[in-house]
């Protein structure tokens, strides 16, 4: 019994892992989102569905802002504001009545025996996490304050997660 308990969470895992938000531009399971509001200044943000850790979201916002970066001949960024974008949903199933029984008869008397079932509404909380950061693109390296180097970015998160 313990071995198919085993196998079945060694099968479940994997498959919910795949459920998480890809990198992908927004949509139904979530994704990024991206606003240039001046020629070096963008708006980025990466929201995640249930089954995504808010390490992911980070590093997809991140990578996003590299890719950016590099599309406007730039070579470094810097993370000017970062706000937390991540929202609960709670989503709650009905409860349900079910009643069965039989009915016998002896001579001009019906008797009835019957059993009612009721399960009791479930209510689920997800999490799904989110975040937004307005970043500032350089051709060359600021002075001081952390600033990311595009190429860097998107080689170290493109390798950590498999994305081509």
């Amino acid at each position: 019994m313990r071995m198919r308990s085993f196998i079945a969470v060694a099968l479940l895992v994997p498959l919910m892992a795949a459920c998480a938000t890809g990198y992908q531009s927004s949509g139904f399971t979530g994704g990024f989102k991206d606003t240039q509001l001046a020629p070096d200044i963008f708006r980025v943000s990466f929201s995640g569905n249930a089954f995504t850790s808010s390490d992911r979201v980070q590093d997809f916002a991140l990578l996003r802002a590299a890719e950016l970066t590099l599309a406007n001949n730039a070579q470094y960024f810097a993370v000017i504001t970062s706000a937390d974008q991540s929202r609960t949903e709670t989503h709650v199933t009905p409860g349900s009545s079910h009643t069965s029984g039989t009915v016998s008869a002896y001579g001009n008397t019906g008797y009835y025996s019957g059993t009612t079932t009721y399960s009791a509404p479930q209510v689920e909380t997800y999490y799904k996490p989110g975040v937004g950061m307005m970043i500032r693109t350089f051709q060359t390296k600021p002075e001081g304050g952390v600033v990311f180097d595009a190429n860097f970015i998107v080689t170290s998160i493109r390798t950590k997660y498999g994305i081509k």
